[in-house]
Protein backbone atom coordinates (compact mmCIF):
# COMPACT_ATOMS: atom_id res chain seq x y z
CA UNK A 1 0.00 0.00 0.00
CA UNK A 2 1.12 3.47 -0.77
CA UNK A 3 1.33 6.09 2.06
CA UNK A 4 -0.91 8.50 0.14
CA UNK A 5 -3.61 5.97 -0.70
CA UNK A 6 -6.75 7.78 -1.81
CA UNK A 7 -8.90 5.47 0.29
CA UNK A 8 -7.28 6.85 3.47
CA UNK A 9 -7.66 10.67 3.46
CA UNK A 10 -6.85 10.99 7.19
CA UNK A 11 -3.40 9.50 6.58
CA UNK A 12 -2.75 12.08 3.83
CA UNK A 13 -3.85 14.92 6.11
CA UNK A 14 -1.61 13.75 8.96
CA UNK A 15 1.39 13.32 6.65
CA UNK A 16 0.91 16.79 5.09
CA UNK A 17 0.50 18.37 8.56
CA UNK A 18 3.62 16.70 9.93
CA UNK A 19 5.63 17.80 6.88
CA UNK A 20 4.41 21.39 7.22
CA UNK A 21 5.17 21.54 10.95
CA UNK A 22 8.64 20.07 10.38
CA UNK A 23 9.38 22.64 7.68
CA UNK A 24 8.24 25.56 9.86
CA UNK A 25 10.32 24.33 12.82
CA UNK A 26 13.40 24.03 10.60
CA UNK A 27 12.90 27.56 9.24
CA UNK A 28 12.48 29.04 12.71
CA UNK A 29 15.63 27.28 13.93
CA UNK A 30 17.74 28.92 11.21
CA UNK A 31 19.92 31.72 12.57
CA UNK A 32 21.48 34.22 10.19
CA UNK A 33 25.26 34.57 10.40
CA UNK A 34 26.70 38.04 10.80
CA UNK A 35 30.42 38.53 11.15
CA UNK A 36 31.69 40.69 14.03
CA UNK A 37 32.83 44.16 13.07
CA UNK A 38 35.32 46.47 14.69
CA UNK A 39 33.78 49.63 16.11
CA UNK A 40 35.86 52.70 15.42
CA UNK A 41 35.23 56.17 16.70
CA UNK A 42 37.13 59.01 15.04
CA UNK A 43 37.02 61.07 18.25
CA UNK A 44 38.31 58.20 20.42
CA UNK A 45 42.03 57.96 21.15
CA UNK A 46 44.10 55.04 19.90
CA UNK A 47 44.33 51.99 22.18
CA UNK A 48 46.08 52.97 25.36
CA UNK A 49 49.54 51.73 26.23
CA UNK A 50 50.88 52.19 29.74
CA UNK A 51 54.01 51.13 31.61
CA UNK A 52 54.38 50.44 35.29
CA UNK A 53 56.95 49.05 37.69
CA UNK A 54 54.78 46.23 39.07
CA UNK A 55 52.26 43.88 37.44
CA UNK A 56 49.51 44.93 39.87
CA UNK A 57 49.66 48.60 38.95
CA UNK A 58 47.60 48.44 35.76
CA UNK A 59 45.47 51.46 36.59
CA UNK A 60 41.93 50.42 35.66
CA UNK A 61 39.69 47.40 36.01
CA UNK A 62 36.05 46.56 35.50
CA UNK A 63 33.75 46.42 32.49
CA UNK A 64 33.87 50.03 31.32
CA UNK A 65 34.65 51.05 27.77
CA UNK A 66 37.58 53.33 28.56
CA UNK A 67 41.02 52.73 29.91
CA UNK A 68 43.36 55.12 31.66
CA UNK A 69 47.03 55.61 31.00
CA UNK A 70 49.44 55.60 33.89
CA UNK A 71 53.19 56.14 34.02
CA UNK A 72 55.45 56.65 31.04
CA UNK A 73 55.82 54.51 27.98
CA UNK A 74 58.43 51.75 28.15
CA UNK A 75 60.33 49.82 25.53
CA UNK A 76 58.71 46.76 23.95
CA UNK A 77 61.21 44.29 25.41
CA UNK A 78 61.45 45.39 29.07
CA UNK A 79 59.05 46.48 31.80
CA UNK A 80 55.36 45.83 32.20
CA UNK A 81 52.87 47.39 29.82
CA UNK A 82 49.11 47.28 29.59
CA UNK A 83 47.49 47.59 26.17
CA UNK A 84 43.74 47.83 25.55
CA UNK A 85 42.51 46.43 22.24
CA UNK A 86 39.85 47.79 19.93
CA UNK A 87 36.19 47.36 20.86
CA UNK A 88 34.71 44.72 18.56
CA UNK A 89 30.95 44.89 18.04
CA UNK A 90 29.48 41.37 17.88
CA UNK A 91 25.93 40.21 17.33
CA UNK A 92 25.35 40.05 21.10
CA UNK A 93 27.31 43.12 22.19
CA UNK A 94 30.76 44.71 22.34
CA UNK A 95 33.89 42.77 23.27
CA UNK A 96 37.16 44.42 24.35
CA UNK A 97 40.25 43.00 26.04
CA UNK A 98 43.19 44.43 27.96
CA UNK A 99 46.58 42.70 27.73
CA UNK A 100 49.44 42.96 30.22
CA UNK A 101 52.86 42.34 28.71
CA UNK A 102 56.05 41.85 30.69
CA UNK A 103 59.42 41.44 28.99
CA UNK A 104 57.74 40.69 25.65
CA UNK A 105 55.45 37.96 27.06
CA UNK A 106 51.71 38.08 27.68
CA UNK A 107 51.24 37.76 31.44
CA UNK A 108 47.54 38.63 31.73
CA UNK A 109 44.48 39.07 29.51
CA UNK A 110 41.35 40.69 30.92
CA UNK A 111 37.98 41.17 29.23
CA UNK A 112 37.12 44.85 29.69
CA UNK A 113 33.80 44.69 27.83
CA UNK A 114 31.69 41.68 26.97
CA UNK A 115 27.99 40.90 26.46
CA UNK A 116 26.26 40.78 29.84
CA UNK A 117 22.81 42.24 29.22
CA UNK A 118 20.86 39.15 30.22
CA UNK A 119 21.33 36.06 32.39
CA UNK A 120 22.11 33.86 29.35
CA UNK A 121 24.96 36.19 28.27
CA UNK A 122 26.30 36.17 31.81
CA UNK A 123 26.16 32.36 31.98
CA UNK A 124 27.91 31.92 28.63
CA UNK A 125 30.65 34.43 29.37
CA UNK A 126 31.24 33.14 32.91
CA UNK A 127 32.22 29.89 31.22
CA UNK A 128 33.86 31.20 28.02
CA UNK A 129 36.03 34.11 29.20
CA UNK A 130 38.27 32.06 31.55
CA UNK A 131 38.81 29.52 28.75
CA UNK A 132 39.69 32.25 26.25
CA UNK A 133 42.10 33.82 28.76
CA UNK A 134 43.81 30.46 29.40
CA UNK A 135 44.10 29.82 25.64
CA UNK A 136 45.60 33.28 25.02
CA UNK A 137 48.16 32.90 27.81
CA UNK A 138 49.16 29.44 26.58
CA UNK A 139 49.38 30.47 22.91
CA UNK A 140 51.03 33.85 23.62
CA UNK A 141 49.06 35.14 20.61
CA UNK A 142 45.54 35.70 19.32
CA UNK A 143 45.60 32.31 17.54
CA UNK A 144 43.24 30.65 19.99
CA UNK A 145 40.40 28.16 19.70
CA UNK A 146 36.78 29.30 19.63
CA UNK A 147 34.74 28.28 22.68
CA UNK A 148 31.75 26.18 21.68
CA UNK A 149 28.52 28.01 22.50
CA UNK A 150 30.28 31.39 22.60
CA UNK A 151 31.31 31.74 18.96
CA UNK A 152 30.58 35.46 18.57
CA UNK A 153 32.23 36.38 21.87
CA UNK A 154 35.25 34.22 20.96
CA UNK A 155 35.64 35.91 17.58
CA UNK A 156 35.34 39.37 19.13
CA UNK A 157 37.84 38.39 21.85
CA UNK A 158 40.33 37.19 19.22
CA UNK A 159 39.99 40.36 17.14
CA UNK A 160 40.35 42.68 20.14
CA UNK A 161 43.32 40.66 21.43
CA UNK A 162 45.00 40.85 18.02
CA UNK A 163 44.53 44.63 17.89
CA UNK A 164 46.06 44.97 21.37
CA UNK A 165 49.03 42.81 20.38
CA UNK A 166 49.47 44.80 17.18
CA UNK A 167 49.47 48.04 19.19
CA UNK A 168 52.08 46.56 21.53
CA UNK A 169 54.26 45.50 18.62
CA UNK A 170 54.01 41.74 19.28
Amino acid sequence: MHALNKNRPLRRIMLASATTVSGVVMLLALKPHTAPTVVTDSAAPAPSVSASASPGATGHSGKSGTSGTSGTSGSSSTGTRTVTGDTVQTRWGPVQVKVTIKNGKITDVTAVQYPSDNPRDQEINQYALPQLRTEALAAQSASIDTVSGATYTSQGYQQSLQSALDSAGL
